[in-house]
């Protein structure tokens, strides 16, 4: 047995995906620890795990409202959320965050860690005990390498020297815009008795490992991927907040299920939520619309709408035959990984890349958050009457299907605490 020291924040998606891990790890008879924010605590100890919690660092819960403090959907513009996000998780208390992290480590001696990679102080203290690492990328891949297609933006991999310049010109913007978290990480770097950066994501590739909780035939594989860097697979556990669902329709119903999930944080999507929901009217289908983070709508669904607060995706994914979502990683892999295609609706944050990676793979179309009713039932039209959509994203599940039977994130972090593992099954 081992001891393990995960550490997390509550931003919605990563959460599952990372407790996926330290769940079958504490299920292989390992000692887990998992320093979070104080609401996962339920969660952390229904996975198995030891919960600890930050002292010094801020609490944080993005997928609740009114508790969110960063609240990135009330900034005017991209760069203003990124700020948010950057002032109050990324950098600005990456020295309280390295503080909690090593005072964690004295307390559990765990042989090998895993760091979200959204908490860059985590990931400084990390570096700086020494111990094996792990860097947990719970969306595509995005540490600066040679050939990296820069995240952000919704880019396809360039093609020739335009392309290359293109991506040249919007990493540089990249550092740019992400130059305000510099001086608090390398103050923090400072205190820990570390060399500064020269920029700020040259934090993400510091650990031992790197590990990319996704498929490589999902995502843009850059040509200079460090070795350290391993792609282990998508992470499928569902959180531990959905109610039970039930399907309210009979077995024998002929017409087809879209499942619509707009993400579990707050984005501002209530409108686009509706016109989701109008959309479906349109089409002979049945739409179940979960609403996440938004309240109960004051409109009525059209009658073959079914609204509800939530729902297990592992429930409600088998009985699908498409998804319409906000472009979370977790939401598209877990739609692929059942063979289904994929509307995404992007608002930000990682979303825009993920809706090009399902374009780019053929499994799904992108359509804009304030596209019409019209123009949704007509992209929808398409995902269920064409079958190269369908026959595309059963591909990826194969993929993805062969990812979770290897389950390499579990040996990757068997192999830095220094146990001997075969592949779970």
């Amino acid at each position: 047995m081992s001891t393990f020291l995960f550490t997390m924040i509550e931003g919605g998606g990563n959460v599952p995906a990372q407790l996926s891990i330290a769940r079958r790890l504490a299920q292989r008879g390992h000692q887990v620890h998992v320093l979070a924010d104080r609401v996962l605590e339920d969660a952390v100890e229904t996975a198995g795990c030891h919960f600890l919690t930050w002292t010094h660092a801020p609490q944080h819960n993005l997928r609740d409202r009114t508790a969110d403090t960063v609240r990135d959907w009330e900034a005017a513009s991209p760069p203003a959320q990124l700020r948010r996000i950057g002032d109050q998780v990324m950098f600005g208390p990456a020295a309280r965050y390295a503080r909690d992290v090593l005072d964690a480590i004295d307390r559990t001696v765990p042989e090998a860690l895993a760091v979200d990679c959204l908490l860059f102080g985590a990931m400084a203290a990390a570096e700086r005990s020494g111990l094996p690492a792990a860097t947990l990328f719970h969306y595509p891949f995005h540490a600066p390498v040679d050939g990296l297609t820069p995240l952000g933006f919704g880019l396809t991999p360039a093609r020739g020297m335009l392309g290359r310049a293109r991506d040249a010109v919007m990493l540089a913007l990249t550092r740019r815009v992400f130059a305000f978290g510099l001086p608090p990480l390398n103050d923090a770097r400072r205190e820990l008795g570390l060399p500064p950066l020269d920029v700020v994501f040259d934090q993400l590739l510091r650990l031992p490992r790197a590990l990319v909780l996704t498929s490589r035939e999902y995502d843009f594989v850059p040509r200079g991927l460090p070795a350290h860097v391993r792609y282990v697979g998508p992470q499928l556990d569902d959180p531990a907040w959905p109610a039970p669902w039930t399907s309210p329709w009979p077995a024998d119903a002929r017409e087809p299920l879209v499942l619509v999930s707009l993400g579990s944080t707050y984005q501002r999507q209530d409108d686009t939520f509706r016109r989701i929901a109008e959309a479906l009217g349109r089409l002979p289908v049945r739409g179940l619309a979960t609403l996440g983070s938004l309240d109960a709508p004051a409109w009525t669904p059209p009658p073959n709408v079914r609204v509800v607060a939530s729902a297990p995706h592992a429930s409600v994914l088998p009985l699908a035959s498409a998804v319409v979502c906000h472009g979370g990683h977790g939401t598209v892999i877990k739609a692929l990984a059942h063979g289904l295609p994929v509307l995404v609706t992007p608002f930000g944050r990682d979303q825009k890349d993920n809706g090009a990676r399902v374009a780019v793979s053929g499994a799904g179309l992108v359509a804009s958050p304030r596209a019409t009713p019209r123009r949704l039932a007509a992209d929808l039209q398409r995902l269920l009457g064409e079958s190269s959509f369908r026959a595309a994203a059963r591909g990826m599940a194969d993929a993805i299907a062969r990812d979770v039977r290897e389950d390499r994130a579990v040996a990757e972090m068997e192999a830095l605490a220094g146990v001997r593992t075969v592949a779970s099954t």
